[in-house]
Protein backbone atom coordinates (compact mmCIF):
# COMPACT_ATOMS: atom_id res chain seq x y z
CA UNK A 1 0.00 0.00 0.00
CA UNK A 2 1.64 3.53 -1.09
CA UNK A 3 2.76 5.38 2.17
CA UNK A 4 1.48 8.83 2.57
CA UNK A 5 3.22 11.38 0.50
CA UNK A 6 3.57 9.02 -2.48
CA UNK A 7 2.23 10.05 -5.91
CA UNK A 8 -0.43 8.03 -8.13
CA UNK A 9 -1.42 8.17 -11.28
CA UNK A 10 0.95 11.11 -11.69
CA UNK A 11 -0.99 13.50 -10.46
CA UNK A 12 -2.36 12.52 -7.12
CA UNK A 13 -0.82 12.82 -3.91
CA UNK A 14 -1.85 10.23 -0.87
CA UNK A 15 -2.33 12.40 2.00
CA UNK A 16 -3.21 11.08 5.96
CA UNK A 17 -5.25 7.93 6.28
CA UNK A 18 -9.01 8.93 7.03
CA UNK A 19 -10.59 5.34 7.88
CA UNK A 20 -9.63 2.10 7.18
CA UNK A 21 -12.35 -0.50 5.98
CA UNK A 22 -12.80 -4.49 5.26
CA UNK A 23 -12.04 -3.52 1.16
CA UNK A 24 -10.26 -1.04 1.29
CA UNK A 25 -8.56 2.64 3.15
CA UNK A 26 -9.54 5.91 2.65
CA UNK A 27 -6.87 8.71 2.30
CA UNK A 28 -6.76 12.54 1.97
CA UNK A 29 -5.14 13.79 -1.35
CA UNK A 30 -4.48 16.25 -3.10
CA UNK A 31 -5.03 16.76 -7.21
CA UNK A 32 -1.82 18.42 -8.08
CA UNK A 33 -2.82 18.94 -11.52
CA UNK A 34 -6.16 21.23 -10.51
CA UNK A 35 -4.78 21.86 -6.73
CA UNK A 36 -7.86 20.35 -5.16
CA UNK A 37 -8.38 18.42 -1.89
CA UNK A 38 -9.54 14.97 -2.36
CA UNK A 39 -10.50 11.87 -1.01
CA UNK A 40 -8.50 8.69 -2.67
CA UNK A 41 -9.81 5.02 -1.84
CA UNK A 42 -7.04 2.55 -2.05
CA UNK A 43 -8.67 -0.68 -2.64
CA UNK A 44 -7.27 -4.23 -1.26
CA UNK A 45 -4.55 -5.51 -4.13
CA UNK A 46 -6.11 -9.21 -3.50
CA UNK A 47 -9.22 -7.75 -5.61
CA UNK A 48 -6.94 -6.75 -8.84
CA UNK A 49 -6.07 -10.38 -9.30
CA UNK A 50 -9.15 -10.91 -11.21
CA UNK A 51 -9.14 -9.29 -15.08
CA UNK A 52 -12.75 -9.65 -14.80
CA UNK A 53 -13.02 -6.85 -11.78
CA UNK A 54 -10.30 -4.54 -13.08
CA UNK A 55 -12.38 -4.09 -16.35
CA UNK A 56 -15.84 -4.20 -14.29
CA UNK A 57 -14.01 -1.84 -12.05
CA UNK A 58 -13.25 0.52 -14.54
CA UNK A 59 -16.87 0.96 -16.15
CA UNK A 60 -18.67 1.14 -12.98
CA UNK A 61 -16.26 4.15 -11.77
CA UNK A 62 -17.19 5.49 -15.02
CA UNK A 63 -20.86 4.98 -14.73
CA UNK A 64 -20.31 6.43 -11.11
CA UNK A 65 -18.48 9.80 -12.21
CA UNK A 66 -21.65 10.32 -14.66
CA UNK A 67 -23.89 10.85 -11.80
CA UNK A 68 -23.75 14.34 -10.79
CA UNK A 69 -26.14 14.88 -7.75
CA UNK A 70 -25.62 17.15 -4.08
CA UNK A 71 -26.88 13.91 -2.03
CA UNK A 72 -23.96 11.32 -3.92
CA UNK A 73 -20.44 12.23 -3.94
CA UNK A 74 -18.95 12.81 -7.20
CA UNK A 75 -16.06 10.23 -8.54
CA UNK A 76 -13.47 11.98 -10.17
CA UNK A 77 -10.74 8.77 -11.50
CA UNK A 78 -10.32 5.44 -11.22
CA UNK A 79 -7.96 3.45 -11.57
CA UNK A 80 -5.00 0.71 -10.91
CA UNK A 81 -1.30 1.70 -9.55
CA UNK A 82 1.38 -0.55 -9.95
CA UNK A 83 3.03 -1.36 -5.99
CA UNK A 84 6.28 -3.03 -5.30
CA UNK A 85 6.52 -4.52 -2.25
CA UNK A 86 9.14 -5.69 0.00
CA UNK A 87 9.62 -8.33 -2.02
CA UNK A 88 10.14 -7.12 -5.15
CA UNK A 89 6.95 -8.13 -6.67
CA UNK A 90 4.41 -5.69 -8.70
CA UNK A 91 1.18 -5.77 -7.51
CA UNK A 92 -2.16 -3.56 -8.98
CA UNK A 93 -3.74 -1.51 -6.22
CA UNK A 94 -7.31 -0.10 -7.93
CA UNK A 95 -8.00 3.40 -6.39
CA UNK A 96 -10.73 5.88 -6.68
CA UNK A 97 -10.13 9.42 -6.67
CA UNK A 98 -13.65 11.23 -5.23
CA UNK A 99 -14.82 14.35 -3.78
CA UNK A 100 -13.55 15.36 -0.39
CA UNK A 101 -16.56 15.47 1.96
CA UNK A 102 -15.54 17.43 5.32
CA UNK A 103 -18.13 15.52 7.91
CA UNK A 104 -18.95 12.29 9.63
CA UNK A 105 -20.33 8.77 8.77
CA UNK A 106 -23.82 7.88 9.78
CA UNK A 107 -22.71 4.92 11.37
CA UNK A 108 -20.38 7.35 14.33
CA UNK A 109 -23.31 9.16 14.28
CA UNK A 110 -25.68 6.02 15.40
CA UNK A 111 -22.61 4.49 17.90
CA UNK A 112 -23.84 7.63 20.07
CA UNK A 113 -27.48 6.11 20.30
CA UNK A 114 -30.49 6.59 18.38
CA UNK A 115 -31.34 9.89 16.28
CA UNK A 116 -34.31 11.83 17.17
CA UNK A 117 -37.05 10.83 14.91
CA UNK A 118 -37.54 14.54 12.92
CA UNK A 119 -33.88 13.73 12.04
CA UNK A 120 -33.80 10.15 11.55
CA UNK A 121 -36.07 11.12 8.40
CA UNK A 122 -34.47 14.15 7.14
CA UNK A 123 -31.17 12.03 6.41
CA UNK A 124 -33.61 8.94 5.63
CA UNK A 125 -34.95 11.38 2.46
CA UNK A 126 -31.67 12.76 1.56
CA UNK A 127 -30.53 9.11 0.90
CA UNK A 128 -33.74 8.11 -0.96
CA UNK A 129 -32.84 11.32 -3.08
CA UNK A 130 -29.93 9.75 -3.86
CA UNK A 131 -31.03 6.65 -4.67
CA UNK A 132 -33.77 8.16 -7.04
CA UNK A 133 -31.44 9.72 -8.51
CA UNK A 134 -29.06 6.93 -9.36
CA UNK A 135 -32.01 4.56 -10.16
CA UNK A 136 -33.25 6.78 -12.55
CA UNK A 137 -29.55 6.43 -14.36
CA UNK A 138 -29.80 2.99 -14.11
CA UNK A 139 -27.33 2.17 -11.03
CA UNK A 140 -28.01 -0.40 -7.95
CA UNK A 141 -25.77 0.45 -4.80
CA UNK A 142 -25.96 -2.82 -3.70
CA UNK A 143 -24.31 -1.68 -0.40
CA UNK A 144 -26.44 0.92 1.33
CA UNK A 145 -25.31 0.87 4.82
CA UNK A 146 -24.15 3.60 7.67
CA UNK A 147 -21.03 3.47 6.32
CA UNK A 148 -21.68 4.23 2.81
CA UNK A 149 -23.75 7.51 4.06
CA UNK A 150 -21.81 10.77 5.22
CA UNK A 151 -23.53 13.66 6.72
CA UNK A 152 -21.34 17.00 6.37
CA UNK A 153 -21.05 19.68 9.30
CA UNK A 154 -23.72 21.65 7.43
CA UNK A 155 -25.87 18.41 7.88
CA UNK A 156 -26.30 17.79 3.98
CA UNK A 157 -26.36 14.09 3.32
CA UNK A 158 -24.12 12.48 1.19
CA UNK A 159 -23.99 8.60 0.18
CA UNK A 160 -20.71 7.07 -1.61
CA UNK A 161 -19.49 4.10 -3.46
CA UNK A 162 -22.08 3.63 -6.14
CA UNK A 163 -21.03 0.77 -8.59
CA UNK A 164 -18.50 -0.63 -6.68
CA UNK A 165 -19.81 -3.39 -5.29
CA UNK A 166 -21.43 -4.09 -8.66
CA UNK A 167 -17.64 -4.51 -10.10
CA UNK A 168 -17.26 -6.52 -7.15
CA UNK A 169 -20.24 -9.13 -7.57
CA UNK A 170 -20.17 -9.52 -11.58
CA UNK A 171 -16.77 -10.75 -11.07
CA UNK A 172 -15.11 -13.87 -10.12
CA UNK A 173 -13.77 -12.94 -6.86
CA UNK A 174 -14.10 -14.92 -3.98
CA UNK A 175 -17.45 -15.31 -2.29
CA UNK A 176 -15.40 -13.36 1.18
CA UNK A 177 -14.07 -10.62 -0.88
CA UNK A 178 -17.31 -10.01 -2.44
CA UNK A 179 -18.69 -9.96 1.34
CA UNK A 180 -16.49 -7.56 2.01
CA UNK A 181 -17.21 -5.17 -0.64
CA UNK A 182 -21.20 -5.60 -0.42
CA UNK A 183 -21.18 -4.95 3.56
CA UNK A 184 -21.75 -6.79 6.56
CA UNK A 185 -24.89 -8.79 6.69
CA UNK A 186 -26.79 -6.53 8.77
CA UNK A 187 -28.12 -4.34 5.97
CA UNK A 188 -28.05 -7.74 3.33
CA UNK A 189 -31.52 -7.87 1.49
CA UNK A 190 -33.13 -11.57 1.42
CA UNK A 191 -32.46 -11.66 -2.52
CA UNK A 192 -28.99 -11.04 -1.80
CA UNK A 193 -28.93 -13.28 1.18
CA UNK A 194 -30.12 -15.98 -1.26
CA UNK A 195 -27.89 -15.48 -4.23
CA UNK A 196 -30.64 -13.94 -5.88
CA UNK A 197 -30.30 -10.93 -8.54
CA UNK A 198 -30.92 -7.85 -7.47
CA UNK A 199 -31.94 -4.72 -8.59
CA UNK A 200 -33.33 -1.34 -7.30
CA UNK A 201 -35.53 -2.81 -4.81
CA UNK A 202 -32.66 -4.05 -2.68
CA UNK A 203 -31.44 -0.69 -2.19
CA UNK A 204 -34.83 0.29 -0.59
CA UNK A 205 -34.73 -2.73 1.41
CA UNK A 206 -30.84 -1.71 2.92
CA UNK A 207 -32.60 1.99 3.56
CA UNK A 208 -35.16 0.67 5.60
CA UNK A 209 -32.45 -1.60 8.12
CA UNK A 210 -30.68 2.17 7.73
CA UNK A 211 -33.61 3.43 9.22
CA UNK A 212 -34.68 1.16 11.77
CA UNK A 213 -30.79 1.24 12.96
CA UNK A 214 -31.18 4.99 12.88
CA UNK A 215 -34.21 4.87 15.13
CA UNK A 216 -33.06 2.38 17.36
CA UNK A 217 -29.21 2.01 17.36
CA UNK A 218 -29.39 -1.32 16.28
CA UNK A 219 -30.07 -2.76 13.13
CA UNK A 220 -33.33 -5.19 13.25
CA UNK A 221 -31.21 -8.85 12.98
CA UNK A 222 -27.97 -9.68 14.75
CA UNK A 223 -25.89 -13.01 15.06
CA UNK A 224 -23.12 -14.46 16.19
CA UNK A 225 -22.33 -15.30 12.56
CA UNK A 226 -22.72 -13.52 8.89
CA UNK A 227 -24.49 -16.60 8.14
CA UNK A 228 -26.38 -16.33 11.13
CA UNK A 229 -27.49 -12.75 10.34
CA UNK A 230 -28.01 -13.45 6.84
CA UNK A 231 -30.96 -16.68 7.36
CA UNK A 232 -32.73 -13.98 9.86
CA UNK A 233 -33.00 -11.68 7.07
CA UNK A 234 -34.42 -14.19 4.95
CA UNK A 235 -36.69 -16.01 7.48
CA UNK A 236 -37.16 -14.07 10.44
CA UNK A 237 -39.75 -11.19 10.96
CA UNK A 238 -38.39 -7.78 12.18
CA UNK A 239 -39.57 -6.16 15.31
CA UNK A 240 -41.35 -2.73 15.60
CA UNK A 241 -38.37 0.06 16.40
CA UNK A 242 -41.09 1.82 18.46
CA UNK A 243 -40.57 -2.03 20.71
CA UNK A 244 -36.84 -0.96 21.07
CA UNK A 245 -37.22 2.99 21.27
CA UNK A 246 -41.26 3.70 22.27
CA UNK A 247 -40.30 7.43 20.92
CA UNK A 248 -40.65 6.30 17.21
CA UNK A 249 -44.38 6.50 15.99
CA UNK A 250 -46.44 4.24 14.79
CA UNK A 251 -45.96 6.16 11.37
CA UNK A 252 -42.88 5.02 11.41
CA UNK A 253 -43.18 1.89 12.32
CA UNK A 254 -45.30 0.95 9.86
CA UNK A 255 -42.94 2.51 6.96
CA UNK A 256 -39.95 0.65 8.10
CA UNK A 257 -41.54 -2.78 8.61
CA UNK A 258 -43.16 -2.19 4.55
CA UNK A 259 -39.46 -1.41 3.76
CA UNK A 260 -38.37 -4.67 5.41
CA UNK A 261 -40.84 -7.15 3.33
CA UNK A 262 -39.03 -10.34 2.75
CA UNK A 263 -40.73 -10.44 -0.77
CA UNK A 264 -39.30 -7.38 -3.00
CA UNK A 265 -43.23 -7.25 -4.84
CA UNK A 266 -44.42 -6.35 -1.63
CA UNK A 267 -42.06 -3.61 0.00
CA UNK A 268 -41.76 -0.51 -1.29
CA UNK A 269 -41.12 -0.20 -5.57
CA UNK A 270 -39.42 3.27 -5.95
CA UNK A 271 -37.54 5.41 -3.82
CA UNK A 272 -40.14 7.64 -5.07
CA UNK A 273 -42.66 5.88 -3.10
CA UNK A 274 -40.56 5.22 -0.06
CA UNK A 275 -39.73 8.84 0.35
CA UNK A 276 -43.17 10.11 0.05
CA UNK A 277 -43.85 7.55 2.82
CA UNK A 278 -41.50 9.03 4.49
CA UNK A 279 -42.53 12.10 4.29
CA UNK A 280 -46.24 11.51 5.57
CA UNK A 281 -44.85 9.84 8.85
CA UNK A 282 -42.78 12.26 9.82
CA UNK A 283 -46.04 14.54 10.03
CA UNK A 284 -47.45 12.57 12.06
CA UNK A 285 -50.04 10.86 9.72
CA UNK A 286 -49.73 6.72 8.73
CA UNK A 287 -49.15 6.20 5.23
CA UNK A 288 -50.93 3.76 3.33
CA UNK A 289 -49.47 1.24 1.06
CA UNK A 290 -50.83 0.55 -2.23
CA UNK A 291 -50.18 -2.43 -4.59
CA UNK A 292 -50.06 -1.07 -8.00
CA UNK A 293 -51.22 -2.40 -10.76
CA UNK A 294 -48.11 -2.72 -12.76
CA UNK A 295 -45.40 -3.83 -9.85
CA UNK A 296 -42.33 -1.73 -10.20
CA UNK A 297 -40.44 0.12 -12.74
CA UNK A 298 -37.28 1.17 -14.24
CA UNK A 299 -34.79 -1.13 -13.36
CA UNK A 300 -36.36 -3.90 -12.28
CA UNK A 301 -40.56 -3.44 -13.46
CA UNK A 302 -40.40 -4.58 -17.25
CA UNK A 303 -42.86 -7.11 -18.08
CA UNK A 304 -41.54 -10.53 -18.55
CA UNK A 305 -39.76 -11.02 -21.66
CA UNK A 306 -42.07 -13.65 -22.93
CA UNK A 307 -44.51 -10.99 -22.96
CA UNK A 308 -43.05 -8.13 -23.69
CA UNK A 309 -41.48 -10.06 -27.44
CA UNK A 310 -45.00 -11.20 -28.25
CA UNK A 311 -46.51 -7.80 -27.74
CA UNK A 312 -43.18 -6.19 -29.76
CA UNK A 313 -43.89 -9.19 -32.58
CA UNK A 314 -47.75 -8.65 -32.49
CA UNK A 315 -47.38 -4.24 -32.99
CA UNK A 316 -44.54 -5.03 -35.16
CA UNK A 317 -46.47 -7.02 -37.32
CA UNK A 318 -49.71 -5.19 -37.31
CA UNK A 319 -47.12 -1.77 -38.31
CA UNK A 320 -45.43 -3.81 -41.24
CA UNK A 321 -46.75 -2.94 -44.70
CA UNK A 322 -44.15 -4.83 -46.68
CA UNK A 323 -45.51 -8.54 -45.73
CA UNK A 324 -47.77 -9.72 -48.66
CA UNK A 325 -49.99 -12.65 -48.19
CA UNK A 326 -48.90 -15.56 -49.74
CA UNK A 327 -50.77 -18.24 -48.63
CA UNK A 328 -54.22 -19.03 -50.74
CA UNK A 329 -57.06 -18.86 -48.45
CA UNK A 330 -58.70 -21.61 -47.24
CA UNK A 331 -62.13 -22.87 -48.94
CA UNK A 332 -65.29 -21.41 -47.72
CA UNK A 333 -66.59 -25.07 -46.85
CA UNK A 334 -63.80 -25.28 -44.34
CA UNK A 335 -64.70 -21.89 -42.70
CA UNK A 336 -68.26 -23.20 -41.89
CA UNK A 337 -66.81 -26.88 -40.51
CA UNK A 338 -64.13 -24.50 -38.09
CA UNK A 339 -67.33 -22.37 -37.08
CA UNK A 340 -69.55 -25.50 -36.26
CA UNK A 341 -66.89 -27.49 -34.52
CA UNK A 342 -66.31 -24.20 -32.47
CA UNK A 343 -70.30 -23.96 -31.66
CA UNK A 344 -70.62 -27.57 -30.63
CA UNK A 345 -67.71 -27.47 -28.44
CA UNK A 346 -68.98 -24.67 -26.58
CA UNK A 347 -72.81 -26.22 -26.17
CA UNK A 348 -70.87 -29.58 -24.81
CA UNK A 349 -69.11 -27.89 -22.40
CA UNK A 350 -71.89 -26.12 -20.68
CA UNK A 351 -73.86 -28.93 -20.66
CA UNK A 352 -71.01 -30.50 -18.52
CA UNK A 353 -70.78 -27.54 -16.28
CA UNK A 354 -74.13 -27.40 -15.83
CA UNK A 355 -74.40 -31.10 -14.81
CA UNK A 356 -71.55 -30.79 -12.26
CA UNK A 357 -73.06 -31.96 -8.80
CA UNK A 358 -70.78 -29.23 -6.28
CA UNK A 359 -68.62 -31.06 -3.68
CA UNK A 360 -68.95 -29.75 0.14
CA UNK A 361 -65.53 -32.02 0.69
CA UNK A 362 -62.11 -30.18 0.08
CA UNK A 363 -59.37 -33.17 -1.39
CA UNK A 364 -56.97 -33.46 1.19
CA UNK A 365 -54.12 -31.38 -1.00
CA UNK A 366 -56.40 -27.73 -0.28
CA UNK A 367 -57.69 -25.82 2.54
CA UNK A 368 -60.24 -23.27 2.99
CA UNK A 369 -59.54 -19.74 4.75
CA UNK A 370 -61.71 -19.34 7.76
CA UNK A 371 -63.43 -16.80 8.64
CA UNK A 372 -60.99 -14.91 11.35
CA UNK A 373 -62.68 -11.69 11.38
CA UNK A 374 -62.71 -10.35 15.28
CA UNK A 375 -60.62 -12.29 16.63
CA UNK A 376 -56.78 -11.79 17.87
CA UNK A 377 -53.85 -12.92 16.09
CA UNK A 378 -52.57 -15.37 18.19
CA UNK A 379 -56.62 -16.98 18.14
CA UNK A 380 -56.40 -16.43 14.06
CA UNK A 381 -52.84 -18.14 14.39
CA UNK A 382 -54.04 -20.84 16.10
CA UNK A 383 -57.30 -21.56 14.03
CA UNK A 384 -54.94 -21.26 10.73
CA UNK A 385 -52.33 -23.97 12.56
CA UNK A 386 -55.18 -26.16 13.06
CA UNK A 387 -55.71 -26.34 8.76
CA UNK A 388 -51.92 -26.49 8.71
CA UNK A 389 -51.99 -22.86 7.27
CA UNK A 390 -49.03 -21.05 8.40
CA UNK A 391 -49.52 -17.12 9.23
CA UNK A 392 -48.02 -13.73 8.84
CA UNK A 393 -49.04 -10.84 10.15
CA UNK A 394 -50.04 -7.06 8.87
CA UNK A 395 -51.81 -3.98 10.30
CA UNK A 396 -54.03 -1.24 8.73
CA UNK A 397 -56.04 1.63 10.58
CA UNK A 398 -59.46 0.56 10.87
CA UNK A 399 -62.51 2.90 12.30
CA UNK A 400 -64.66 -0.01 13.02
CA UNK A 401 -62.35 -2.90 14.26
CA UNK A 402 -61.19 -2.78 17.82
CA UNK A 403 -57.14 -2.95 18.22
CA UNK A 404 -55.60 -6.32 17.63
CA UNK A 405 -58.65 -7.30 16.02
CA UNK A 406 -58.84 -9.18 12.80
CA UNK A 407 -59.31 -6.75 9.70
CA UNK A 408 -59.42 -9.52 6.83
CA UNK A 409 -56.69 -11.91 5.28
CA UNK A 410 -55.19 -12.16 2.16
CA UNK A 411 -56.49 -14.41 1.00
CA UNK A 412 -59.61 -14.38 2.08
CA UNK A 413 -62.28 -16.04 3.80
CA UNK A 414 -63.59 -18.94 1.60
CA UNK A 415 -60.69 -19.01 -0.59
CA UNK A 416 -59.40 -22.64 -1.69
CA UNK A 417 -55.39 -22.54 -0.73
CA UNK A 418 -52.76 -24.91 -0.77
CA UNK A 419 -51.66 -26.19 2.61
CA UNK A 420 -47.91 -24.35 1.90
CA UNK A 421 -49.41 -20.93 1.44
CA UNK A 422 -49.22 -18.32 3.63
CA UNK A 423 -52.12 -16.47 5.12
CA UNK A 424 -51.74 -12.39 5.47
CA UNK A 425 -53.63 -11.71 8.52
CA UNK A 426 -54.32 -8.03 8.68
CA UNK A 427 -54.98 -6.91 12.35
CA UNK A 428 -56.56 -3.29 13.73
CA UNK A 429 -54.35 -0.42 14.70
CA UNK A 430 -57.49 1.19 15.68
CA UNK A 431 -59.14 4.37 13.59
CA UNK A 432 -56.43 7.07 12.41
CA UNK A 433 -56.13 9.79 14.90
CA UNK A 434 -57.07 13.27 13.93
CA UNK A 435 -56.47 16.76 15.71
CA UNK A 436 -59.32 18.51 16.81
CA UNK A 437 -59.11 21.69 14.91
CA UNK A 438 -59.71 25.23 16.96
CA UNK A 439 -62.70 26.73 15.42
CA UNK A 440 -63.36 29.45 18.25
CA UNK A 441 -64.47 32.56 17.45
CA UNK A 442 -65.78 31.46 14.10
CA UNK A 443 -69.69 31.58 13.27
CA UNK A 444 -71.10 28.06 13.74
CA UNK A 445 -71.69 26.71 10.14
CA UNK A 446 -68.10 27.74 9.38
CA UNK A 447 -66.86 25.55 12.22
CA UNK A 448 -69.29 22.67 11.21
CA UNK A 449 -68.08 22.56 7.84
CA UNK A 450 -64.18 22.83 9.57
CA UNK A 451 -65.13 20.11 11.85
CA UNK A 452 -67.04 17.73 9.08
CA UNK A 453 -64.42 17.94 6.74
CA UNK A 454 -61.89 16.12 8.48
CA UNK A 455 -63.87 13.44 9.70
CA UNK A 456 -65.75 14.17 12.72
CA UNK A 457 -69.59 14.54 13.47
CA UNK A 458 -71.24 17.50 14.05
CA UNK A 459 -72.95 16.94 16.95
CA UNK A 460 -75.54 19.65 19.52
CA UNK A 461 -74.98 23.31 19.70
CA UNK A 462 -75.60 25.08 23.31
CA UNK A 463 -76.06 28.57 23.62
CA UNK A 464 -74.25 30.04 26.50
CA UNK A 465 -74.37 33.84 27.43
CA UNK A 466 -71.25 35.91 26.51
CA UNK A 467 -70.39 39.33 27.25
CA UNK A 468 -67.78 39.28 24.49
CA UNK A 469 -68.76 36.83 21.83
CA UNK A 470 -71.30 37.67 18.96
CA UNK A 471 -74.32 35.57 18.49
CA UNK A 472 -73.78 32.05 17.12
CA UNK A 473 -70.11 32.58 17.59
CA UNK A 474 -68.25 29.52 18.52
CA UNK A 475 -66.96 29.63 21.91
CA UNK A 476 -65.30 26.50 22.76
CA UNK A 477 -65.80 22.84 21.50
CA UNK A 478 -66.46 19.59 23.22
CA UNK A 479 -64.06 17.26 22.68
CA UNK A 480 -61.85 20.56 22.91
CA UNK A 481 -59.66 22.24 20.59
CA UNK A 482 -56.22 20.05 20.05
CA UNK A 483 -57.49 16.42 21.47
CA UNK A 484 -56.35 14.02 19.33
CA UNK A 485 -59.64 12.00 18.56
CA UNK A 486 -60.82 9.22 16.05
CA UNK A 487 -62.56 10.17 12.92
CA UNK A 488 -66.11 9.79 13.12
CA UNK A 489 -66.55 11.49 16.83
CA UNK A 490 -69.35 13.33 17.51
CA UNK A 491 -67.93 17.09 18.30
CA UNK A 492 -70.59 19.47 20.80
CA UNK A 493 -70.23 23.38 19.89
CA UNK A 494 -71.01 25.64 22.95
CA UNK A 495 -72.18 29.29 20.74
CA UNK A 496 -72.68 32.35 22.33
CA UNK A 497 -76.62 33.40 22.71
CA UNK A 498 -75.81 37.13 22.14
CA UNK A 499 -77.60 37.72 25.77
CA UNK A 500 -75.86 38.42 29.01
CA UNK A 501 -77.50 37.83 32.88
CA UNK A 502 -78.31 41.12 34.23
CA UNK A 503 -78.60 40.77 38.11
CA UNK A 504 -81.43 42.96 40.75
CA UNK A 505 -79.04 46.33 41.01
CA UNK A 506 -82.56 47.91 43.04
CA UNK A 507 -81.01 48.56 47.05
CA UNK A 508 -77.17 48.87 45.53
CA UNK A 509 -75.20 51.82 46.06
CA UNK A 510 -75.42 53.80 42.73
CA UNK A 511 -71.26 53.66 42.02
CA UNK A 512 -71.70 49.91 42.66
CA UNK A 513 -74.30 49.53 40.35
CA UNK A 514 -72.61 51.38 37.76
CA UNK A 515 -69.37 49.81 37.71
CA UNK A 516 -71.47 46.19 37.87
CA UNK A 517 -73.27 47.21 34.94
CA UNK A 518 -70.37 49.05 33.08
CA UNK A 519 -67.73 46.18 33.75
CA UNK A 520 -66.36 43.39 31.87
CA UNK A 521 -68.81 40.80 33.01
CA UNK A 522 -71.75 42.48 31.52
CA UNK A 523 -70.29 45.64 28.90
CA UNK A 524 -73.70 46.84 29.10
CA UNK A 525 -74.04 50.62 29.51
CA UNK A 526 -75.27 52.49 32.31
CA UNK A 527 -77.52 55.59 32.20
CA UNK A 528 -77.91 57.35 35.97
CA UNK A 529 -81.39 58.75 36.06
CA UNK A 530 -81.92 61.19 39.50
CA UNK A 531 -85.65 61.07 40.57
CA UNK A 532 -85.97 64.42 42.23
CA UNK A 533 -89.39 63.62 43.77
CA UNK A 534 -88.03 61.63 46.57
CA UNK A 535 -85.68 62.32 49.68
CA UNK A 536 -82.04 61.75 48.97
CA UNK A 537 -80.39 59.27 51.19
CA UNK A 538 -77.14 58.46 51.98
CA UNK A 539 -74.99 56.87 49.45
CA UNK A 540 -77.96 57.10 46.60
CA UNK A 541 -78.94 54.10 46.34
CA UNK A 542 -80.79 52.67 42.85
CA UNK A 543 -84.50 53.16 43.20
CA UNK A 544 -85.34 51.31 39.86
CA UNK A 545 -83.71 50.13 36.72
CA UNK A 546 -85.15 50.17 33.21
CA UNK A 547 -84.22 46.41 32.66
CA UNK A 548 -85.76 43.73 34.29
CA UNK A 549 -83.48 40.93 35.96
CA UNK A 550 -82.46 38.28 33.69
CA UNK A 551 -81.07 37.73 29.96
CA UNK A 552 -80.65 40.89 28.26
CA UNK A 553 -78.86 41.76 24.89
CA UNK A 554 -75.19 42.31 24.98
CA UNK A 555 -74.32 46.36 24.93
CA UNK A 556 -77.94 47.33 25.76
CA UNK A 557 -78.35 50.77 28.15
CA UNK A 558 -79.99 50.67 31.55
CA UNK A 559 -81.11 53.48 33.45
CA UNK A 560 -80.88 53.47 36.99
CA UNK A 561 -83.34 55.63 38.72
CA UNK A 562 -81.87 57.23 42.28
CA UNK A 563 -83.16 59.71 44.22
CA UNK A 564 -82.11 63.02 43.64
CA UNK A 565 -84.18 65.34 46.09
CA UNK A 566 -83.16 67.09 48.94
Amino acid sequence: MPDSGRLIAGRYRVGALLGRGGMSDVHIGTDSRLGRTVAIKLLKSSLAVDPAFRTRFRQEAQAAARMAHPTIVRVFDAGEETVTDEAGHDSQVPFIVMEHVDGRLLKDIIREGPIEAAEAVRIIDGVLTALEYSHRAGVVHRDIKPGNIMITKSGQVKVMDFGIARAISDSATTVAQTTAILGTAAYFSPEQAKGESVDARTDLYSTGVVLFEMLTGRPPFRGDTPVAVAYQHVSELPIKPSTLNPKVSPALDSVVLHALAKDRFNRYQSAVEFRADVETAGSGQIPIHRVGDEVGAGLFGAAPAAVTGSALALKQLSEDQTMVRTQRRPPVIWVWAGIVCVIVIVVAVMIWVLNLQPSVELPDSSRKVPTLSGQTYDEAQNTLLDLDLAATRAEETSATVPVDGVIRTDPPADTIVNPADVIKVFISTGPVAVIVPDVTNQAIADAQAAIEALGFVSGSVTAENSPTAAAEIVMRTDPSAAASESAGVTINYIVSSGLVTLQDLTGQSLVAASDLVNGESLRLVAIQKPDYTCTQQSGSPVKAQSLAPGDVPQRSDIELTYCAGS
